[in-house]
């Protein structure tokens, strides 16, 4: 990723973490409604979940300038994720939903230039977690 994605990416995110619960809510209302599959994958509680993923982006977004520093957790993250029945396909659902809740949270500032920074940061960090679990 360039400099200039990555500044999209953590200047935006600063605008969605004071939303974040509302953010969580909506990315797994998103995903639901888009794969009503994956829902059984999902067995505690959701409000936990969504703190868990929220955090998991913070810490991915502004960790983006120093990838050594999260690569670690993300692999980690992929490999734990093949017990709780994740499939790659799951991956792209994820993302349609993660994109569109961005745009929801983000309204106008949701550019085109910001969609196209968290489709790559997004890329980066999936590949990451499908290569961890591969070799899981």
């Amino acid at each position: 990723m360039d400099q200039e994605s990555i500044r999209l990416v953590q200047q935006t995110w600063k605008q969605v973490d004071p939303i974040r619960d509302q953010a969580a809510a909506l990315f797994y209302g998103r995903l639901f409604e888009l794969d009503p599959s994956l829902r059984p994958l999902f067995k505690g509680d959701m409000a936990e979940q969504g703190r868990k993923l929220m955090n998991m982006l913070a810490t991915a977004a502004m960790g983006l300038d120093r990838l050594d520093s999260i690569v670690g957790e993300v692999q980690a993250l992929g490999r734990r994720h093949v017990a709780y029945g994740v499939q790659d396909a799951h991956y792209d659902t994820v993302a349609v939903a993660l994109l569109w809740t961005l745009e929801q949270g983000l309204g106008d500032a949701f550019t085109p230039q910001v969609k196209a920074a968290w489709t790559d940061a997004y890329t980066l960090l999936a590949d990451t977690m499908k290569q961890a679990a591969a070799e899981a």
